[in-house]
C-alpha cells in the first residue's frame, strides 16, 4: 500500500464479530485454504469468528446463509471468500448485491488498487464487493488465497480495528441503523 495505516494507540481494540462464508463447488471444511487462511487473519487481529459455513456456488443457498447472518445480532461482518469471478459459477455478487441497502464502492476500488500490485491486471477478473444491509458490513472476496490476504492484510483489517485513523467501519457501526 501506498500509506502506512495509523493506529491511535489512546484508542481500545474493539473485537468484532465475523462471520465467515466460503463459496465453493470443489472445497470441502477439510481443505478450505482460503477460509482457513481468513479465519487465522482473524483471529490474530483479535477479532471473534462468531460463525463459519461453507455452501456450493447457489444463489439461494449463499443469500439465505447471509440473510441469517444478517437477522443474528451477535455479528457485525460477513465476509465471504470465493465466486466473484467471470464464470457461469460464479454467483456470490449476485446473491450479495440485492440484499445491501448500500453498496461500498471504494471497497472493490481499492481491492482492485492492492491487487495490482500482487497479480497485475489479472484483477480485472475479480468482482470483490462490499455492502451494508440491516447494520451488517458485508464484503466479497475472491478464493484465492492471495486474494485473501490482500483484501484482508491491505484494506479489511485497518478497516475492521476502531484504531485506525482518521477513520474506520468500527465506530460508525452504530449509527448503520440510522433512519
Amino acid at each position: 500500500m501506498a500509506t502506512t495505516p495509523i493506529l491511535d494507540p489512546a484508542r481500545p481494540f474493539v473485537a468484532v464479530r465475523i462471520a465467515l462464508l466460503t463459496v465453493s463447488d470443489t472445497r470441502t471444511a477439510a481443505d478450505d485454504k482460503s477460509g482457513d487462511t481468513l479465519a487465522a487473519r482473524i483471529a490474530e487481529a483479535g477479532h471473534d469468528l462468531a460463525a463459519r459455513a461453507l455452501v456450493r456456488d447457489d444463489k439461494a443457498a449463499i443469500a439465505a446463509q447471509v440473510q441469517i447472518w444478517i437477522a443474528d445480532p451477535q455479528i457485525d461482518v460477513v465476509i465471504s471468500t470465493g465466486g466473484t469471478g467471470l464464470t457461469g459459477r460464479d454467483v456470490t455478487v449476485e446473491a450479495l448485491r440485492p440484499l445491501f441497502d448500500k453498496e461500498i464502492d471504494g471497497f472493490a476500488v481499492l481491492f482492485h488498487q492492492v491487487s495490482f500490485t500482487t497479480v497485475g491486471t489479472s484483477t480485472i477478473q475479480s468482482r470483490a464487493c462490499a455492502g451494508v444491509a440491516g447494520g451488517t458490513y458485508i464484503f466479497a472476496l475472491p478464493g484465492s488465497t492471495g486474494a485473501v490476504k490482500d483484501g484482508w492484510d491491505n484494506i479489511l483489517k485497518w478497516q475492521l480495528d476502531n484504531r485506525h485513523r482518521p477513520c474506520n467501519f468500527v465506530e460508525i457501526m452504530p449509527r448503520l441503523g440510522e433512519v
